[in-house]
């Protein structure tokens, strides 16, 4: 696996007719094989995030929308980014994503994470548990799924799982990959190191250099090279030819925010989600993730673009800028 430039779909508000929503998730999906990105990512939630709009904003369920994406493309890896452990038992993820992949010939990546949007939980009725919790329950969740992928069958009974003998048949490979996705130092990175093949790092720019120092830390209380680890960043990209025009998208998702950039100091600006988005013309966007995401050490790249990447060509711009800095 490698996956160096990935794009994430969190946003299906932009259709004026549900019939229309999964047509242009499908365009956008074949939009980015064409630009030269390496994975299509959805989220694994129910409800649309704080950060992006209303509860009640249209969110596809992850693994449909997957496999039906994998019958509409060729060469791009499919993935959640990141499936929440705590909606689905472990060895029925991995049944599932195994399944991904025989659909998709070869194409599926497992993206995980602990979960943590509670008000999922709540209203569907999942167990939602403390912090500490949801990670033993991923940390369980993984001594399980990454043997039954590798074509093994675990025996396990943990604090939250248990399984006997589980079987994963069929299996396309016994190298399907494993990606965790989050920003903890402590558990996420420990995880990361014992069982990851990559780590999507979310966080504000501005944490990178210590979380990289932290990743390293992780991975040699694990005894694995970090070299051996891909790394890439979450970014939010807003790129138009026209880079007033990118700005004034940005301004407009701030302002829902109740955020105002030209109010605030740098030292300000770096706490705001402001920090994760890279924004203005492709040139622009290409030194500012230059600057201040792959200098730091980071090896690849996620970008969404809620504000614009529906646009016929804007995925087009996005690959012309971002993938020779990460090929």
């Amino acid at each position: 696996m490698s996956i160096r430039l990935g794009y994430q779909m969190p946003n299906f508000s932009n259709t004026s007719s549900v019939r229309e929503l999964f047509p242009t998730v499908i365009a956008q999906t074949r939009a980015a094989e064409a630009a030269g990105f390496d994975a299509a990512f959805v989220m694994d939630h129910f409800y649309q995030l704080p950060l992006i709009g209303a509860p009640d904003e249209p969110m596809l369920e992850a693994y449909s929308a997957l496999s039906a994406l994998a019958t509409a493309t060729e060469r791009i890896q499919l993935s959640a980014l990141v499936t929440g452990n705590t909606y689905r038992n472990p060895a029925l993820l991995a049944k599932t994503v195994s399944t991904l992949d025989v659909v998709s010939g070869g194409r599926a990546v497992l993206g995980i994470g602990a979960g943590w949007f509670e008000l999922e939980h709540q209203q569907y009725g999942f167990e939602f548990g403390t912090f500490t919790e949801r990670f033993e329950r991923l940390d369980e969740a993984l001594q399980i799924i990454s043997p039954m992928l590798r074509g093994e069958r675990p025996t396990f009974e943990g604090k939250w799982y248990r399984t006997e003998h589980a079987i994963n048949e069929p299996r396309l490979r016994d190298d399907l990959p494993i990606l965790l996705g989050g920003g903890g130092e402590k558990k996420t990175f420990r995880l990361a190191a014992q069982f990851a093949d990559h780590l999507n790092i979310i966080c504000n720019a501005s944490e990178l250099p210590a979380k990289v120092e932290a990743l390293h830390q992780r991975c040699a209380e694990a005894d694995r090279d970090p070299a051996t680890l891909d790394t890439s960043f979450l970014a939010f990209v807003i790129v138009d030819t026209d880079g007033d025009r990118a700005r004034k998208l940005q301004a407009d998702i701030l302002a829902r925010q109740g955020i105002d950039l030209s109010t605030l100091t740098d030292a300000e600006r770096r706490t705001t989600m402001a920090d994760r988005q890279f924004v203005g013309t492709p040139d622009e966007v290409a030194d500012q993730i230059q600057t201040r995401v792959l200098d730091h050490g980071i090896t690849g790249l996620i970008v969404n673009m809620v504000a614009n990447g529906h646009e016929p060509g804007a995925l087009d711009l996005a690959g012309q800028a971002l993938k020779p800095l990460v090929s």
